[in-house]
């Protein structure tokens, strides 16, 4: 009786030793699995503005990286900020993103990106829709961006002369008014290069400098008599309201031209531009060339937009009282939604 006793403990002790092994095994498999999952990663978004066109560049952003293989929802995360066109929004948004270790922060425009690079010389900056990157302190040079920043340029050396060009050769306008923000650093700029483009060909420039969004209504009504057509740059606070001034406009049979297509598409005569979601596109890229550990930013150039094209809007000039040339189709697309 005890022989047959031992002989069961023996036999429910090798059975422990056997079930104990088993254990440390799935355990140890646990483990390699979760060794072989993906990185994770976080993106902060920061966006001035919501509108058409910095919209699109954000979805670009997007796309590109999907494309690259960092998908969202599977191995990347993306924070979506709007700064709803608040200086002091980016800032927060800026310093939120730093605090929260994101691994990457997206700039969509000028102010969103300038608060970015305040907040952080470590985590890498991605911008896009900015006019001059360098003149807004973030790059020392195209060629030669700064240590943990680059990205896309939406300021193509040839977009705002051919619309000038065409609004005093084609149009026939000798007084331009221009509405924009003196508090975005990339509209000073533009407006610079209006007067340089335009003065020279005998044209003058009256400018309506406004503060907000709310203000845009009023500053297109004060240019009501004193000009011949309205342009307005790539201005957010201006084109995030675009259609209180087009109603302006059409109501006055004034000839509108805007610095870009997607603004051209909502109720403007003209634009010569790109499609901003190809800029998000370039931008997003960029990022994944970094995220892949190939490049750091300091090694990426920043881009300029691709190829330029001149698009009149049929619809919107008849609107506004200026009569299609046919002629216009030699160096021009015609918008015909």
């Amino acid at each position: 009786m005890k022989k047959s006793l031992k002989a069961f403990s023996l036999l429910m002790a090798a059975g422990m030793l056997v079930l104990s092994g088993c254990g440390q095994e799935k355990s140890s498999g646990s483990s390699s699995e979760g060794n072989e999952k993906k990185q994770q990663y976080t993106i902060g978004i920061t966006q001035f503005v919501e509108h058409p066109s910095l919209d699109a560049a954000t979805e670009g952003f997007k796309k590109a990286l999907e494309d690259e293989g960092f998908k969202e929802g599977d191995n990347v995360k993306f924070d979506f900020q709007n700064a709803q066109a608040d200086m002091n929004n980016t800032q927060t948004i800026a310093n939120n993103f730093v605090g929260d270790k994101v691994d990457m922060i997206f700039a969509n425009a000028t102010p969103s990106a300038v608060s970015a690079l305040n907040a952080t010389k470590d985590i890498p900056i991605l911008f896009t829709s900015v006019t001059d990157p360098v003149g807004a302190g973030l790059v020392e040079s195209f060629d030669q961006p700064g240590d943990n920043i680059t990205g896309t340029t939406d300021n193509h050396p040839e977009g705002t002369a051919k619309t000038i060009d065409f609004m005093i050769d084609e149009a026939g306008v000798k007084i331009i008014g221009i509405i924009y923000n003196s508090g975005e650093q990339n509209s000073e700029v533009q407006v610079k290069q209006v007067k340089d483009l335009a003065e020279p060909k005998g044209a003058k420039i009256v400018e309506a400098s406004v503060s907000t969004s709310a203000e845009v209504k009023q500053a297109a009504d004060s240019l009501v008599g004193r000009v011949d057509a309205i342009y307005i740059p790539t201005d957010n606070t201006v084109v995030s309201a675009l259609e209180s001034v087009i109603s302006v406009a059409d109501s006055k049979k004034i000839p509108l031209f805007v610095g870009e297509l997607d603004s051209m598409k909502r109720g403007a005569i003209a634009a010569s531009g790109f499609n901003y979601f190809d800029l998000g596109y370039q931008t997003g890229k960029m990022a994944a060339e970094i995220l892949k550990g190939n490049k750091k930013p300091s090694e990426i150039p920043v881009e300029l937009p691709g190829s330029l094209k001149l698009v009149i809007n049929k619809k919107a000039a008849e609107a506004q009282g200026l009569e299609v040339k046919e002629e216009w189709a030699d160096f021009a697309e015609f918008h015909e939604e």
